[in-house]
């Protein structure tokens, strides 16, 4: 019977002798390990702690996101220009205890320089709320300056 042309599975390393053999294994197995370690975290965007914080309804977490002052049109209500960060908390807590928000889901982002746009649903029991958010660069991070719920 004739010998294949190619090698066995595993003789890649049969030109490593005794001690170094288990070496080099346990370098490569490591390597290994470290890269799909690495691999399993994911990246985060620039705008997903302010996601989290709006699907988990919770106003006081959105509004740790406000910057010092906020623009703010709440639905059937007059926009609101340069309200303070706890008056903007207070009313974004009362419309959402007051329509029963859920969560909420994205739907659409978009940057232009220094600030982004995003869109999405509050969620509630019945048909929901369109939400616009505006945030601008500050810090190295988001922070909302523009909330829009119609």
């Amino acid at each position: 019977m004739a010998k294949p042309d190619f090698p066995k599975v595993g003789m890649f390393l049969a030109h490593i002798k005794g001690e170094s053999k288990i070496k080099y294994m346990k370098s490569f197995f490591l390597t290994i390990g470290l890269a799909l370690t690495l691999m399993s975290f994911t990246f985060q965007g620039p705008t997903d702690a302010i996601v989290r914080s709006l699907k988990s309804a919770s106003a006081e977490q959105v509004a740790s996101h406000f910057d010092d002052f906020v623009d703010m049109k709440l639905l059937e209500k007059d926009e609101v220009k340069n309200m303070g960060k706890n008056q903007a908390t207070i009313a974004l807590k009362y419309f959402f205890g007051e329509k029963s928000i859920k969560g909420f889901e994205k739907i659409s982002e978009r940057e232009i320089g220094n600030t982004m746009y995003m869109t999405g649903k509050l969620l509630n029991n019945d048909k929901g709320y369109n939400i616009t958010v505006m945030l601008k660069q500050k810090g190295g991070q988001y922070q909302i300056v523009t909330v829009r719920i119609n």
